[in-house]
């Protein structure tokens, strides 16, 4: 169990339109999080520091447009901090997405629907990348339970205003890991092999950020388990690629005619060309969408 360390503290101010509640309420439906719901408008999460073993927690509040985090545990607060803004999407220039909404009135009353919220990342790469193995040819809510597990059996723990969290393992100790119930030897063996690639830094946040996207698919395709789409979930939910397209998601394809009244869903192309007026936040217009869907037909988000 890591220990709380007091009084340490950071700011986030978003530039743009952000919504914590907003974030919030995501989380509640999204599936890998199985995120228990907020206390008095408090967002608390709990993760292993990119690069480490050692857990933080985090309790955070949005004031007016700031947003603040106390941080608990024995950790480097300034990597807190960049980690929860990429989380949170915070470490992107906002201030242009209200106008993809005025190119695209479909966006623009999602916009409205959902105010302020940007899409919410996995705590990293690594674990986004863990969530494909785990979720493969699985439904979303036994997949969350094997994750879940993983964290409380294996993870560290750390407390946040005295409730205990647990955090998915760190890569060192998921090596260590020798059986989970629920999961499969050949699904583990690929697990390690995600654990060696992080400890290699093959799915380092900022390297795959800095890797134009066909390089950095390519890349993370190399590692067992990891296609198409894995290979767009660890970039889109895991580095937080604001402007990519996961065009291997079927249920874009579904959200679109939905959102749009097409008769069935576009092809490839067909998303393709309708998203170039989203740019520069292609990945903020699909998360909107993949919302609705959500909504709409009450699908668990995965």
């Amino acid at each position: 169990m890591t220990a709380p360390v007091h009084g340490a503290s950071f700011a986030l101010v978003p530039d743009g339109p952000f919504s914590l509640a907003e974030s919030t309420r995501f989380l509640e439906g999204f599936g890998p999080a199985a995120y228990p719901g907020a206390t008095a408008g408090h967002l608390h999460l709990a993760f292993p520091v990119d690069g480490g073993e050692q857990a933080a927690g985090v309790c955070l509040a949005q004031h007016g447009n700031a947003v603040r985090g106390e941080v608990f545990g024995d950790v480097d607060v300034s990597a807190v901090r960049a980690q929860v803004a990429r989380i949170l999407s915070l470490d992107v220039d906002g201030r242009g997405f209200p106008i993809v909404g005025e190119r695209d009135p479909v966006i623009g009353r999602l916009q409205a629907h959902y105010p302020g919220l940007r899409p919410v990342a996995f705590y990293s790469p690594y674990e986004a990348a863990a969530w494909a193995v785990i979720s493969h040819r699985l439904r979303i809510v036994q997949a969350a339970a094997v994750k879940a597990r993983l964290a409380e059996t294996f993870g560290p723990a750390v407390l946040i205003h005295g409730e205990r969290w647990p955090a998915f393992p760190g890569p060192r100790r998921l090596l260590e890991v020798e059986a989970v119930p629920g999961l499969p030897a050949h699904k583990l063996d690929r697990l390690h092999a995600i654990a060696r690639a992080t400890l290699a830094g093959e799915l380092n946040a900022q390297l795959l950020l800095s890797l134009p996207l066909d390089e950095a698919r390519e890349r993370l395709k190399r590692l067992p388990g990891i296609g198409d789409f894995s290979a767009d979930l660890v970039l889109l939910r895991g580095a937080a690629v604001p402007d990519g397209l996961p065009l291997h998601e079927p249920r874009l394809g579904r959200a679109i005619a939905l959102a749009y009244g097409l008769a069935e869903p576009p092809t490839a192309s067909e998303i393709g060309a309708l998203a170039e007026q989203w740019r520069p936040y292609r990945t903020w217009g699909c998360l909107l969408l993949r919302a609705w869907l959500e909504e709409e037909t009450h699908e668990i988000a995965g």
